[in-house]
């Protein structure tokens, strides 16, 4: 399409604000964009510091939420959140608890119980 002097293409995504928008209007693109580039890259450069034993886990939560759920999160408002991306989510989530909190033990159900026991206990 041309308009004056302006030539015009059809692409089938483009960039906006730090945003990757499609045609078809999903962010299955954008999501998988911000877990793997953006927030990875954000949990990467801090993770001396959540490996570090003398920083209360208190501390690297509170890390987490203020810096790498926000980097991930930019935006979001627009999302309109699929099951798969919401599974997405969680498990980039838990794979930062984890490294934070480290392993815990038992059965599937048992573990994730301690783990919400623990996590509260911290964040309270």
């Amino acid at each position: 399409m041309k308009i004056k002097n302006y030539k015009f293409e059809r692409v089938e995504n483009f960039k906006y604000l730090g945003v990757i928008l499609n045609e078809d209007n999903s962010n299955q693109t954008d999501l998988q964009e911000r877990i793997k580039k953006n927030a990875n890259k954000t949990y990467f450069m801090l993770q001396q510091f959540c490996k570090n034993e003398n920083i209360s886990k208190k501390l690297k939560l509170r890390l987490k939420n203020t810096i790498i759920d926000k980097t991930l999160t930019y935006a979001s408002e627009t999302w309109t959140l699929t099951k798969r991306d919401v599974k997405q989510l969680n498990i980039f989530e838990r794979k930062v608890y984890r490294r934070i909190l480290g392993p815990v033990c038992g059965n599937e159900k048992e573990s994730w119980r301690i783990f919400m026991q623990v996590l509260k206990n911290l964040l309270s």
